[in-house]
């Protein structure tokens, strides 16, 4: 944990795609999520040591139990192991860990600029 990595060896270790925020991985049966601070597209929040992370979707309302969301929302008990990622710098991706939901997931509503 705390490790620094590239997105190419995100890619190449998960077997994932290069792109976005939630990436599933039928190959290593695993979802990672990049929580990236440096765009500004969504807002993911740190309290205390609980993330609260903002799924995929750019336009209007977010569904829950869509796509990678709906991996994310289940992972408790469809037995994908989620990996997180997090950008505080471009390009420099810091792994944190396998995580787990802290609790069941809801919807907010974020202004976007």
């Amino acid at each position: 944990m705390g490790q620094k990595v590239t997105n190419l060896e995100i890619i190449s270790e998960f077997k994932c795609g290069n792109m976005g925020g939630m990436r599933r991985s039928k190959a290593t049966n695993s979802l990672e999520i990049i929580s990236d601070h440096t765009k500004g597209l969504y807002e993911d929040k740190w309290f205390g040591d609980i993330l609260h992370y903002t799924g995929m979707g750019k336009k209007g309302d977010q569904d829950l139990y869509f796509r990678q969301n709906k991996t994310l929302a289940q992972s408790d008990t469809n037995g994908v192991e989620v990996h997180l990622f997090e950008v505080l710098v471009p390009t420099e991706y810091i792994y944190r860990g396998v995580v787990y939901l802290a609790g069941k997931p809801y919807q907010e509503i974020q202004v976007i600029f």
